[in-house]
């Protein structure tokens, strides 16, 4: 056990006095936080600056369409020129500017006396204009609304108010306890939850098995093991860069706590964003990374064991990502059907069991047996991988020249 613990806490100080460590601990949330700004600021501003021309026979009604596009609920700081009644003249001019480059898109509504919906068309530069779309619709819709409704006798205030989106307050049931939620906060939550685990174990995983390589291609290997065993070295590596992995979540941790309680972040919250998370969200968060740890990066050993280079390495790079691509692929379906047999046994099996965990904690908390049984299921599944992994790593590591095949790594599991 002592050789392990050596083997662990060089392992372990190596890779904490690195720059990579110091530069990665400070750049992930930095470019996290700039992702999730850029994002915000986009979906708030995707059509500023946006040009639009609206031709129509009915002045009234396109007027109406061009103050819900620039001042509706999207608030989206549009131009949008009207013509109406346009004429052919008018036509041909906003078609020279759309060729021209003037403008982004020509809205034609042509309004038809004894029918309720116009007969719209839109023309613009680009293929596929979607970032306008949602705008121009619903400010067409709403605006027909309106006239149909003030021209059955309604005053503009009642219109205004009979439109008024209805609010509905989000409140969750626990155990027979009522109490405000945010399903939007809880998402994104449990999602980015879900990101820095499947992002750190896989990580710190592959750092495993590069270390491996590392020392294999120095024959580092040939000198330490006439003092500990193979099985020693394997263990202390993994002790030692899991170390390092949780170093870095418990700085990013408690740098995200204080962020939490600066005035910025108050102020913020006041205003109506909430941060649901929970003290049990954090405690799975630690066993499922170590866990998620664990089978990525015995796996990642056993793997870098039987190869020679970092290249052959890479090769294996889907192995372990794979998983993670068929957890966030099926995330519309998680969020939507949480307690499908689907998503049950998506989340039971344990190389998906930690992601999936928490996206389904996302759109609701998973009864408690089925978390402790994808606990308990990794937990079996990493002491099996263990047990092969120690065997190709014993033979595996002072095999240089060639990659093994797959009848010579049966040959190793073999050995007593």
């Amino acid at each position: 056990m002592r050789n392990v613990w050596l083997i662990a806490r060089r392992e372990y100080l190596e890779r904490i006095r690195s720059k990579a460590f110091v530069i990665t601990t400070v750049l992930v949330p930095l470019v996290i936080a700039a992702l999730v700004t850029v994002i915000i600021i986009s979906s708030k501003s995707e059509a500023a600056g946006k040009h639009i021309a609206i031709a129509s026979n009915d002045q009234a009604f396109a007027q109406a369409v061009q103050a819900r596009m620039m001042h509706g609920k999207n608030k989206s700081q549009m131009r949008v020129d009207v013509y109406a009644p346009s004429t052919e003249e008018d036509k041909t001019r906003l078609e020279a500017d759309l060729q021209q480059k003037k403008i982004e898109g020509i809205l034609t509504l042509a309004v038809k006396a004894g029918t309720v919906q116009p007969v719209t068309k839109y023309e613009s530069r680009d293929a596929a204009d979607f970032v306008t779309t949602g705008i121009r619709e619903d400010a067409v819709d709403r605006a027909t609304t309106e006239r149909e409704l003030a021209g059955r006798g309604m005053s503009v205030t009642e219109v205004d108010t009979l439109l008024k989106n209805v609010h509905i307050e989000t409140l969750q049931n626990k155990n027979g306890k009522v109490q405000k939620s945010s399903a939007a906060g809880t998402f994104w939550t449990a999602y980015l939850m879900a990101f820095l685990l499947s992002f750190s174990s896989v990580m710190y995983g592959m750092n495993v098995g590069r270390s491996v390589i590392e020392e294999k291609t120095s024959r580092i290997f040939e000198v330490m093991l006439a003092t500990v065993r193979p099985e020693e070295m394997m263990a202390g590596k993994l002790i030692g860069v899991g170390a390092v992995g949780m170093t870095q979540l418990l700085i990013w941790i408690v740098g995200a706590a204080l962020l939490l309680v600066s005035p910025i972040a108050v102020k913020a919250i006041s205003g109506g964003l909430s941060i649901p998370i929970s003290g049990l969200q954090v405690f799975l968060f630690c066993i499922y990374f170590l866990l998620g740890y664990l089978f990525n990066s015995v796996l990642s050993a056993a793997l870098a064991a039987s190869v020679s280079t970092e290249q052959e390495l890479n090769q294996y790079w889907p192995v372990n990502v794979i998983p993670i691509w068929l957890s966030f692929g099926m995330l519309s379906y998680i969020i939507t059907n949480p307690n499908s047999w689907i998503s049950v046994a998506v989340s039971l099996f344990p190389a998906t069991a930690p992601i999936v965990m928490f996206l389904r904690m996302g759109a609701q908390m998973p009864p408690a047996w089925q978390i402790i049984a994808s606990v308990l299921l990794l937990v079996i599944s990493i002491y099996f991988m263990i047990w092969i992994a120690s065997r190709i790593y014993r033979v595996g590591i002072l095999m240089y020249g060639k990659r093994a095949t797959l009848p010579e790594i049966v040959r190793w599991l073999r050995y007593s």
